[in-house]
C-alpha cells in the first residue's frame, strides 16, 4: 500500500512538472468549456427562435450568462500560460477570479427563479425578491473590486488569503440559497396531488438541480477555504495541473452540464404563470 501510494505521489509530482501534461489538462480543460459554451448559446438561439415575443427571459439570461461564463473560462486556460504571467499581478487575479463571480450570479438567478414561484404560491410577496439578489451580488461584485484595487495598490499575503475566503463565502452563500428555496419549492411539489400534469416531472428537476448546485457550490466553499491556508492546493498556478481539473471538473464543468441538461426543455410557446419576462 505504501508502495503504491509512494508511486502515484511521484506520478502526480512528475506531471505537475511537466509543460507537456499542463498543456494537455489546460487544453483539455478549455475544450470542455467551449463545449458547454456552445450548447448554452444554441440553447439561447431555439429559446429565442421559439419565443421570440418575450423579450429577456430569466431562462435566456441564465442561458447567456452560461455561454459568458463557460467562453471566459475557455478562453483562459486556452491562454493558460500567458496569464500566469500577466503584469501587474492584479490582472491576472482578474481574469481567474471574474469568471468565478459570474459562475456565482448564473446560477444563484436559478435560487431567485424558484423563490419568486415559491412565494406565488403561497401568496406571498415577491417585489423584494428581485432587488434582494441585485443588491446582494452588487455587494460582491463591490467588494471584490476593493480586494483587487487594494492588491493593486500594495499585495498583501494576508488579503490574498481574505480574497480566497471572501470566495469561500459567497459559494457557501449559493449553497444555502440553493438548499433553502430548492428545498421549499421540492416540498412543496411533493404535496401536490400525484395525478397533477408534470407534477413528477418538475419534482425530479427541481430535486436534482438543488442536490447538484449545492454539491458543487459547498465543494468550491472547502476547497476555496483550504486554499486560503494552504499553497499546496492553490489553483492560480500553473503547476497544479492536476488539482486545477479535478476542481473545475467538480465545481463547474460537470454541475453546468448537468443543468443544462436537464433544463433543456423549451418553454411552451403560449405565455405561462411560471415564464415571464426580467424587468
Amino acid at each position: 500500500m505504501d508502495m503504491q501510494l509512494y508511486g502515484l505521489k511521484a506520478w502526480w509530482d512528475e506531471v505537475d512538472e511537466s509543460t507537456a501534461w499542463q498543456n494537455r489538462i489546460y487544453y483539455s480543460l478549455a475544450g470542455a468549456y467551449a463545449l458547454i459554451a456552445a450548447v448554452a448559446l444554441i440553447q439561447l438561439i431555439r429559446i429565442e427562435f421559439r419565443v421570440p415575443e418575450y423579450g429577456w427571459t430569466t431562462q435566456k439570461v441564465f442561458h447567456l450568462l452560461n455561454f459568458l461564463v463557460n467562453g471566459v473560462r475557455a478562453m483562459v486556460f486556452v491562454f493558460r500560460h500567458d496569464v500566469q504571467y500577466l503584469k501587474p499581478r492584479i490582472l491576472q487575479s482578474f481574469v481567474l477570479d471574474l469568471p468565478g463571480l459570474l459562475f456565482f450570479t448564473t446560477y444563484t438567478l436559478l435560487v431567485l427563479f424558484w423563490a419568486e414561484i415559491y412565494h406565488q404560491a403561497r401568496s406571498l410577496p415577491t417585489e423584494n425578491l428581485r432587488p434582494t439578489f441585485l443588491i446582494i451580488n452588487a455587494i460582491i461584485y463591490v467588494v471584490q473590486i476593493i480586494i483587487w484595487l487594494i492588491l493593486w495598490w500594495k499585495p498583501f499575503t494576508v488579503l490574498e488569503s481574505f480574497s480566497r475566503i471572501f470566495f469561500a463565502g459567497v459559494s457557501f452563500i449559493a449553497a444555502i440559497g440553493f438548499l433553502l428555496y430548492g428545498g421549499r419549492l421540492f416540498l412543496m411539489l411533493r404535496r401536490f396531488p400525484i395525478e397533477s400534469k408534470g407534477r413528477r416531472k418538475k419534482l425530479r428537476e427541481v430535486g436534482c438541480v438543488t442536490a447538484i448546485c449545492f454539491i458543487c457550490f459547498t465543494i468550491r466553499s472547502i476547497i476555496m477555504a483550504w486554499s486560503a491556508f494552504d499553497k499546496k492546493v492553490d489553483l492560480d498556478v500553473l503547476d497544479h495541473p492536476i488539482l486545477n481539473a479535478i476542481n473545475y471538473l467538480l465545481v463547474e464543468i460537470a454541475p453546468s452540464a448537468l443543468v443544462l441538461y436537464i433544463l433543456r426543455k423549451l418553454p411552451p410557446k403560449r405565455l405561462s404563470n411560471q415564464y415571464h419576462p426580467i424587468r
